[in-house]
């Protein structure tokens, strides 16, 4: 390898690439990253980090009129968005900065600016330096998808909504992701009014339906206005700054702040990858097998720019497993099987392995456990919101093969279970652990 300057060059320094940089690194490889925004990439910098941020100071809302319960005086209380917003982007820079010194400490190198593919075996820099290495990583992530559409540059993406320079009166979300049903509970929180709306006549799709029923439910009780079937036609600026949207039915939303979440698009558009023979597919992503190697045997991908499953720690195990495999003498995959998910909605959602429906139609024996429950924070608050556990099972044995929860602290629960799933335990595994109470997640070993 020693015919070039480096026996791994990385394209892009978010959750797989610098993973994947720092194992490189310490099997011994020489490695260099580029990255032509901000170290960290999208989970760090504009993405679940200064979210979930967003969605601890949102809380406060429900919090502070919950604490009057507890016997709290908490009258006079207010919310500064420019306070919260640059303390979360302070978090960032400090987790950057962090990011940075973990590459250098392993001697990668990293260049601050653009790099595209100009052979099989070399980069090019937005300086114009030419590098050569043995093997490149695309580690590019995705990029915010805007429909093509009249007025639709008036609407911003997730990639700008964290640096607003004050939060809006009124709001109009589309998409029906996790990202948009996660700033549609920020938002709302925060005082904003919120529409959210979709193409589709359901949120969610790869969530348990019963459970995304519940929180449609819960999100309109919550006030936040939810339309299905809604088909933009255009976007307008009107002359006091407010923005028209038009339907295709012909109905009108005025709205001070449209978020566009309806999807990400792997960010592989400019990379010269197409020139040198990489097959991409249709919606740009970098096609990939088990280990991570495209067509060409000297190009690699990781992440959300494959396009496989875009979550930051399936990103980190790919940059990984690549690391290991190509430089460690270690070879191994990613199994994609039972991947736990989260949505930081509110409340939140937590599910891992098969929902109800797609265990009915791969399992000929499937029965379905519930806990249809208030948490006892919510019964003292006097708040009527109600949390909802569901246990999926599959054959004579009642194996475990799905978990799905709404309700407090969900993500925080769902973990631990989700190795119980992994390991395929069954229902009387459950059953046989004794309740830790007083607590939500007893509700897991007492499900009927």
């Amino acid at each position: 390898m020693a015919q070039f300057d480096y026996d791994l060059f990385v394209i892009g320094a978010g959750s797989g690439g610098v993973r994947a940089s720092r194992i490189a690194a310490s099997h011994g490889a020489r490695v260099a990253v580029a990255e032509e925004h901000r170290v960290g990439g999208t989970c760090v910098i504009r993405g679940c980090v200064p979210k979930k941020l967003l969605v601890y100071g949102s809380h406060f809302a429900e919090d502070l009129k919950d604490a009057q319960r507890f016997g709290w005086t908490t009258e006079g209380a207010t919310f500064d968005w420019n306070i919260l917003r640059d303390n979360v982007a302070a978090e960032v820079n400090r987790l950057e900065g962090l990011y940075g010194q973990t590459l250098g400490s392993n001697k990668v190198e990293i260049f601050h600016e653009r790099a595209v593919l100009t052979g099989t075996n070399s980069v090019q820099l937005s300086s114009g330096r030419t590098i050569s290495a043995a093997n490149i990583l695309i580690a590019t992530g995705a990029w915010p998808s805007v429909p093509d559409i009249p007025g639709a540059g008036h609407g911003i993406t997730s990639n700008e909504v964290f640096s607003l320079p004050e939060l809006p009166k009124r709001a109009v979300i589309a998409g029906g992701g996790y990202i948009a049903n996660e700033f549609a509970g920020i938002f709302n929180e925060l005082g904003v009014k919120v529409n959210l709306v979709t193409h589709g006549d359901r949120v969610l799709r790869s969530y348990d339906d019963e459970i995304v029923d519940k929180l449609v439910q819960i999100s309109r009780h919550k006030r936040i206005v939810i339309r299905f079937n809604f088909r933009f036609k255009s976007i307008i600026k009107q002359d006091d700054g407010s923005l028209l949207i038009e339907n295709t039915d012909g109905s009108t939303i005025e709205t001070d702040l449209l978020l566009w979440a309806i999807g990400r698009t792997p960010h592989t558009i400019g990379l010269g990858l197409e020139d040198i023979g990489v097959q991409l597919g249709k919606d740009g992503a970098v096609m990939v097998g088990e280990d991570n190697r495209s067509n060409v045997p000297s190009i690699y991908a990781v992440g959300d720019v494959t396009n496989r499953v875009q979550l930051t720690p399936i990103a980190i195990r790919e940059g990984h497993a690549f690391a290991d495999s190509v430089f460690g003498n270690n070879p191994r995959t990613v199994n994609y099987e039972c991947i736990p998910t989260a949505v930081f909605s509110n409340p939140p959602i937590a599910s891992v392995g098969l929902t109800e429906a797609e265990a009915r139609a791969q399992h000929a024996d499937v029965k379905v456990y519930k806990s249809d429950f208030r948490a006892m924070k919510n019964v003292l608050a006097d708040r009527n919101e109600r949390a909802l556990y569901k246990m999926v099972v599959a054959g004579p044995e009642e194996r475990v093969v799905g978990l799905h929860l709404i309700g407090p602290d969900s993500g925080e629960i769902l973990q631990a279970a989700a190795i119980a799933v992994k390991a395929k335990l069954t229902k009387q595994d459950f059953d046989d652990t004794v309740a830790l109470h007083p607590s939500m997640s007893e509700e897991l070993v007492l499900m009927k």
